[in-house]
């Protein structure tokens, strides 16, 4: 495994926590939204991540990143509340809110940023590793 590759795999776990992110702050600053049907809602997303093996085969090269499969829309249901004064409300007088949980896209928002930063201290190590090298030959 090339020294190199230290650094497409951190920056693939990096891409996918930064993406981890954003749909977690997209969840919470939707969290609150109402809508007046069940079809119209704001569902929760969630990404999906695989991992890369690249030349599986050859135990010298089996070094693995991240990669996004795609963004997922949660399936547990709306929360269906009785409003029949909001003006959103449906004609029983129902209106709905987003399945979003915001005690565990805190808690998901804090394992992501953490990760973020795990893959950026690898990144930040395997550089100073390298230029230490270099100084040696100096």
């Amino acid at each position: 495994m090339s020294v190199f590759n230290v650094f497409e795999i951190a920056g693939s776990g990096m891409n996918a926590q930064s993406l981890r992110l954003n749909l977690v702050a997209s969840n919470i600053s939707n969290a609150n939204s109402v809508s007046s049907s069940l079809d119209e809602v704001y569902k929760s997303r969630q990404p999906v991540f695989a991992a890369q093996l690249k030349e599986v085969m050859n135990k010298d090269h089996a070094a693995s990143g991240v990669e996004v499969k795609g963004v997922v829309e949660s399936q547990a249901p709306a929360i269906m509340e009785y409003a029949p004064n909001h003006p959103m409300a449906d004609k029983e007088g129902y209106i709905f809110k987003p399945n979003v949980n915001t005690i565990e896209e805190m808690a998901n928002m804090m394992s992501a940023s953490r990760s973020y930063q795990n893959n950026v201290e690898v990144f930040n190590t395997s550089k100073q590793l390298i230029l230490q090298t270099l100084r040696m030959g100096q």
